[in-house]
C-alpha cells in the first residue's frame, strides 16, 4: 500500500529524456516506484496525461527574512517550487549583533526593495550566529523546503563593526575571525557564499555594503575557507568595470577553493554585447581546467511601473507627489480630472538618477503589461510607438494604460536582457553549458519586480506558447529548473523523477498552464506591500510526499524542512 499514487501522468522527469506515460507512486516521502501501473494507495491523483514534474527547485532568492515567520513562502510556492536557495547577492540576516538588527535590515532593503517595516516587524532575532539562524529557521513549519547561503556582508559587519561597513582593509585578525565564520556555517549546513562587489548594491542610506570594493585576497581567503570544508558553492556579484580583472578574480577563487563558482550573468542596455564576451570567457576557462559557472534569467528582469508600485513615469512631479498619500482609488479620481490632469502633464520631468531618467522618458521601452502578462513584447507594442501611430503625446498614453483595470494595471520596462527588443540574448544565455537558471529573486524587489513566476513562464511561455523566436522542448524546461539547479549545490536527492528521489513533484495541466497578471497586496508585516503572481494550472504541488497545494490553494500541509549542506543522491539499484 503506498502513501500516493500520481495516476497515467506525462513523465517529465528532469533529466532531459524525452517524457513518456506512467505512474508515480510515494512511500515515506520518497519516490517508490516510476512507470509501471502502480498498486493501490491511501491517496490517487488521477493524472489523465496532465505532465508529472520533479518540484522546482530555485536557487536565486531572498526569503531570508520571510523565511523566519511565513509558512507558505509564497508567490514562489505557487508556482511548483518545492526547494529555494536564500542568502544571495551577499545579504542576509545572520550572523548579527543586538546592535546590528537596523544595519541588516537597511541592507536588505537597500539591495531588495523589502519593506523596512514589514522587515522590524517579523524578524523576531532569536539567533546570533549563523548556526543559531539555520537552528531556528528548522523550527519553523512550512511548505517548501529552503536552503541558506551565509554572505560576506553580515559576516564583514559582525566581525569588523563600522570598519567592516565602512569598507575598511581587513586585518589579518578580522580575517581569520572571518574564515572560521565561513567554515563553521558551512559545517553547520550553510550551501555556500556570497559575496557582492556590485555597485547598485547599497544600503536604504545609499551606502555601499560590506564587501564592496575591499581588496581581493579578503574574497580569496573565504574561498579557501569554503573549500577546506569540501563543501559549498560560492557566488560572486560583479559589475566587469574591467572584465580581465574581475573574470580573473572568479578564476582565482575556483583555483584555490576547487568548488562551484558562480556570478549573475545578464545582458545590459549600455553594453549589449558584454554578456557575450563573459560567455566566451566562460567557455575558455572551462577548456583550461577552471569551469567558472553563471546565473541567468528565464526573461527580462523589468521593472513594473504602476500607481501601487515604487515607480511610475509622474512619480516625481509635484501634482503627483501631493496625491501620492491617497488611497489608489483617489489617485484614480485625480488623474481622471481634466484639470488636475493637464497640470500634472505640464510639469517638468525629475532627472535625479539614472533610473528615474528613464522611468520618466523612455516611452520607446514601456509596454503594457497585459493580462496575461506579455514579457517578449514587440518594438510596435511599446507606448511611444502606440503615440506616434495615434498622434498623441506619450505620456497621455502612458497615464490611460496606468489607469485601466480601475488603476491596476502595470506597464513593463525591460531593465535587462531585452536591450535588442528580443530574447535572442537570453536564449543564448540558456543554451551556455555554464549557465544556470536563476534570478527569481523570490521575495525580494517587492514594490518593482515580480519575477518568482519565472518557473511558470518556462513552460507555458518558452516550451508551449512563444512565437517570435524558438521554443525550447518542455523536457529542456523542466531539466533547467530541477537536476539542473540542484546539482549547483549538490542537493543530488532531488530534482528527478524516479526511484529513491525525494518525492517532490508537481502534477500540471500544460494546455490550461496561465500566468495571471501581478498584482500588489499588503500582506507583510505592519501591512507592508509586495507584489505577487498567481497561475492556474497546477493541479497538484507535492512536497515529502504530502500534497500542500491543490488546484492553486493550500492543503495546510506543512513538510517543508530545512536543508542543511549537500544531500546525497539514492543509492541505485
Amino acid at each position: 500500500m503506498f502513501d500516493l499514487v500520481i495516476r497515467d501522468g506525462l513523465i517529465v522527469d528532469g533529466t532531459g529524456k524525452p517524457a513518456y506515460r506512467g505512474d508515480v507512486a510515494v512511500s515515506d516521502g520518497r519516490i517508490a516506484e516510476v512507470g509501471r501501473q502502480a498498486g493501490p494507495s491511501r491517496r490517487e491523483i488521477h493524472a489523465g496525461g496532465q505532465l508529472i514534474t520533479p518540484g522546482f527547485v530555485d536557487v536565486h532568492t531572498h526569503y531570508d527574512g520571510q523565511a523566519t515567520w511565513d509558512a507558505q513562502l509564497a508567490p514562489s510556492s505557487w508556482h511548483g517550487v518545492t526547494t529555494i536557495v536564500m542568502g544571495n547577492c551577499s545579504v542576509g540576516f545572520a550572523p548579527v549583533r543586538p546592535e546590528q538588527h537596523d544595519f541588516l535590515i537597511e541592507m536588505m532593503e537597500g539591495v531588495e526593495d523589502i519593506p523596512g517595516i514589514a522587515l522590524h516587524e517579523g524578524i523576531s532575532w532569536e539567533w546570533e550566529t549563523f548556526p543559531d539562524y539555520l537552528d531556528y529557521l528548522d523550527r519553523v513549519p512550512r511548505t517548501i523546503d529552503v536552503g541558506a547561503q551565509a554572505t560576506h556582508a553580515a559576516m564583514r559587519a559582525y566581525v569588523m563593526g563600522d570598519r567592516g561597513a565602512a569598507n575598511e582593509p581587513a586585518t589579518e585578525e578580522d580575517l581569520s575571525s572571518m574564515t572560521r565564520m565561513v567554515r563553521e556555517a558551512i559545517h553547520a549546513g550553510a550551501l555556500g557564499l556570497t559575496s557582492s562587489r556590485a555597485d547598485v548594491h547599497r544600503t536604504s542610506r545609499g551606502a555601499h555594503i560590506p564587501g564592496y570594493g575591499v581588496g581581493a585576497d579578503e574574497l580569496v581567503a573565504l574561498a579557501q575557507a569554503v573549500g577546506e570544508t569540501g563543501k559549498g558553492a560560492i557566488g560572486v556579484n560583479l559589475d566587469f568595470l574591467d572584465e580581465d580583472d574581475d573574470f580573473g578574480l572568479l578564476r582565482r577563487l575556483k583555483r584555490v577553493s576547487s568548488r562551484p563558482v558562480w556570478f549573475l550573468l545578464a545582458q545590459m542596455n549600455d553594453d549589449p554585447q558584454k554578456y557575450a564576451r563573459l560567455l566566451d570567457r566562460m567557455a575558455q576557462s572551462t577548456a583550461e581546467g577552471e569551469e567558472v559557472l553563471c546565473q541567468v534569467a528565464g526573461r527580462p528582469i523589468g521593472f513594473l511601473l504602476g500607481l501601487e508600485s515604487s515607480l511610475n513615469p509622474f512619480i516625481s512631479r509635484p501634482s503627483y507627489k501631493r496625491i501620492a498619500g491617497l488611497s489608489l482609488a483617489e489617485r484614480v479620481v485625480a488623474l481622471r480630472d481634466p484639470e488636475f490632469r493637464a497640470q500634472l502633464m505640464s510639469e517638468r520631468r525629475s532627472h535625479k538618477s539614472d533610473i528615474m531618467r528613464t522611468v520618466t522618458t523612455r516611452f520607446d521601452r514601456m509596454f503594457r503589461l497585459g493580462d496575461p502578462p506579455d514579457y517578449e513584447p514587440p518594438a510596435e507594442a511599446s507606448i511611444a510607438a502606440k503615440a506616434e501611430r495615434e498622434g498623441l503625446d506619450p505620456q497621455e498614453v502612458a497615464l490611460d494604460v496606468l489607469l485601466e483595470r480601475d488603476g491596476h494595471e502595470l506597464l513593463f520596462m525591460p531593465a535587462l536582457n531585452y536591450a535588442e527588443g528580443d530574447f535572442g540574448a537570453i536564449e543564448r544565455m540558456m543554451a551556455h553549458p555554464n549557465a544556470i537558471l536563476g534570478l527569481s529573486d523570490g521575495g525580494a524587489h517587492c514594490g518593482l519586480i515580480c519575477d518568482a513566476s519565472t518557473p511558470t513562464y518556462m513552460l507555458s511561455h518558452w516550451a508551449r506558447d512563444r512565437s517570435r523566436g524558438p521554443k525550447i522542448s518542455l523536457e529542456a524546461a523542466v531539466r533547467k529548473q530541477t537536476s539542473e539547479t540542484a546539482a549547483l549545490y549538490g542537493l543530488n536527492d532531488r530534482g528527478r523523477v524516479a526511484e529513491g528521489y525525494k518525492a517532490d513533484l508537481n502534477v500540471i495541466d500544460f494546455e490550461h498552464l496561465r500566468l495571471r497578471a501581478p498584482e500588489m497586496v499588503y500582506d507583510l508585516p505592519a501591512g507592508g506591500r509586495r507584489l505577487v503572481q498567481r497561475a492556474e494550472g497546477f493541479r497538484a504541488i507535492v512536497n515529502s510526499g504530502e500534497v500542500t497545494f491543490e488546484n492553486g490553494e493550500a492543503t495546510g500541509a506543512m513538510p517543508g524542512r530545512l536543508v542543511r549542506g549537500a544531500q546525497a543522491a539514492p543509492a541505485t539499484r
